[in-house]
């Protein structure tokens, strides 16, 4: 009679091998493949960290680098809290509080993400510096002459600080609004029965109940202020990604740039441990399935004045004031070069968006419903790596694209030489396929999330069903789910879409010879002081933007469970 020792080891290998024919099923293999796809920039990137640099990383350090860490860390500081206060502050007035224009506010509170922060500092600094609008309208009034006032210099750190605040708030106010708007009445009610007002009930019960959100928003902001380039360069502040393109394009030190970007790539992975960290163990949980409908704090007299204000201000700041300036400079000057070629810039960045959007949110579906099949430890570990992109600044991502390719490049044209006396030129790290490539790495998980998102409320009852009659699991993904999700994908595709028309330090890095993009165009000008030019393509750009804002509008009408529709 055979024992139960001998039988063990079978077992163990059917065990053994079943997890690994589970593993390279071709959606697992996919997942795998996207995944190194998306990683390999990053790799790129660490892998020079210790790559000797002939002196040049010690100049470096000794020169510029204590000023781009300085730099990089107040910026980051100062847009952290005020983004904070703006976007929170904002969010609770809106949900809680009536006051006059509370239904415009709403909605209008997220029009800032419609204008790119390049664009705002050129339209900002055209109308603040001394030839400027505001301050010839000040020396008539006052009869002053130059040098006779002070005026502060928004081409400086705080002038780009607070600039980037009032663009990227939105990003804390959407986050923290929904989070607002799903609190529980019972919850409130109970700080109202304890004698709390608005503010104290806001610090005491509302803002732990929504920090993973505050979190979240504020995560979302610093990663996208260390990923800045237009602005910060514009306005003469040295940042890592300033320094990354100086490093590469001034010293020709790709090496050297490399290390800078790992450098970059380094504050990225201490903000994403800490939001980690920030959480804990600690747990912010609804007691209660109740929702009603919130109630809302009439304000009056001073009160509900101050909060027009406080909500009309931001709005003002970071899209009335902007959109209006860049308008008035496109119809009295605008880009000299309006006709034929800027309809090849708009066709340019037209053309790049939509590629990029497609394979996007083609590789979002493959991912999502990857690990729908294969709940893995494994595959969820692979997909928070194809997920990981939008958290690494562009300039990041186009150092990582650019070594490799330009290595390919002339290691091909080396050969040929060698065995055919040819030369080819750059026909990877020249063409717009490594830009496509990196907006996508960038922005997948723009997509990712959309779609995710939709798919999870598909019930796998319905997955079930369509294989029992008889359908593979890509045509369920074909003929059940892709048309059940198609709003959400087309969603994700416009959202990326966007993205991609404002992405500048990826484009600029990466983009091919004599081959401009309206962000681009706009960013060139504006480097030779000609800010009403680079109006029109930033205007451009402006209104593309206010696509995905009508759709997060329109999302987040019925955003609260048993919230009434208007």
């Amino acid at each position: 009679m055979s024992t139960p020792a001998r039988r063990s080891p079978p077992a163990l290998l059917s065990g053994f091998a079943s997890r690994i024919s589970l593993s390279l099923n071709p959606w697992s293999i996919a997942l795998f493949l996207i995944a190194l796809v998306v990683a390999l920039p990053i790799i790129v990137v660490l892998s020079h960290i210790f790559v000797p640099t002939e002196g040049v990383w010690q100049h470096l350090a000794s020169t510029v680098l204590p000023r781009y860490l300085s730099n990089t860390f107040w910026l980051v500081v100062w847009v952290g809290i005020g983004t904070l206060v703006v976007g929170a502050g904002t969010a609770w007035l809106v949900v809680m509080c009536r006051f006059p224009g509370k239904r415009i506010f709403e909605w209008a509170l997220l029009l800032p993400l419609a204008v790119p922060t390049y664009v705002i500092a050129y339209a900002y600094t055209d109308f603040f510096q001394v030839a400027g609008p505001l301050q010839s309208m000040l020396r008539e009034w006052f009869d002053w002459q130059v040098g006779d006032y002070y005026f502060p210099n928004v081409r400086s750190l705080g002038g780009a600080a607070t600039l980037i605040t009032f663009v990227l708030y939105p990003y804390v106010y959407l986050l923290a609004r929904a989070s607002f708007l799903e609190q529980s009445v019972c919850v409130l009610d109970v700080g109202r029965t304890l004698g709390r007002g608005p503010w104290r009930l806001f610090a005491s019960v509302a803002l732990p109940l929504a920090r993973p959100a505050l979190v979240g928003g504020v995560s979302l902001v610093l990663m996208e202020t260390l990923n800045e380039f237009g602005a910060v360069q514009f306005f003469g502040v040295d940042t890592f990604t300033t320094g990354i393109y100086r490093t590469w394009f001034g010293l020709g030190e790709p090496v050297a740039a490399a290390q800078l970007a790992a450098c970059l790539l380094t504050f990225v992975i201490i903000l994403v441990l800490l939001e980690r960290y920030s959480r804990g163990k600690r747990r912010y949980f609804h007691t209660t399935n109740r929702y009603q409908q919130l109630p809302e704090y009439q304000l009056r007299g001073w009160h509900a004045l101050g909060a027009t204000f406080a909500c009309l201000l931001p709005v003002v700041i970071g899209f009335l004031l902007p959109s209006g300036i860049l308008l008035n400079m496109a119809i009295k000057t605008g880009d000299s070069l309006f006709g034929t070629r800027f309809i090849g810039f708009a066709m340019n960045s037209l053309s790049l968006a939509t590629v990029a959007a497609l394979i996007a949110v083609s590789l979002a579906v493959l991912l999502s419903y990857g690990v729908r099949l294969n709940n893995s430890s494994s595959a969820r570990f692979f997909t928070r790596i194809a997920a990981m992109g939008y958290a690494i600044p562009g300039s990041v991502v186009a150092v990582g694209i650019l070594i490799p390719f330009a290595w390919l490049d002339n290691s091909l044209n080396m050969w040929l030489h060698e065995h055919y006396g040819k030369i080819i030129g750059l026909v990877f790290s020249g063409s717009a396929f490594i830009l496509i490539y990196a907006y996508v790495v960038r922005f997948l998980a723009v997509s990712f999330n959309a779609v995710e998102a939709s798919l999870g409320k598909v019930t796998p009852s319905m997955d079930a069903a369509s294989r029992t009659l008889g359908q593979t699991a890509g045509g369920t993904l074909r003929r059940i789910h892709t048309p059940l999700m198609r709003s959400s994908l087309l969603a994700a595709g416009i959202l990326v879409f966007v993205d991609v028309m404002k992405e500048l330090p990826a484009t600029i890095i990466l983009r091919p010879f004599n081959f401009d993009t309206l962000a681009v165009r706009a960013h060139s000008l504006a480097s030779d002081e000609r800010l009403a030019e680079a109006s029109t393509a930033s205007l451009t750009i402006v209104v593309v933007g206010i696509l995905p804002v009508i759709l997060l509008s329109l999302a987040m009408r019925r955003a609260r469970p048993g919230s009434q529709a208007e």
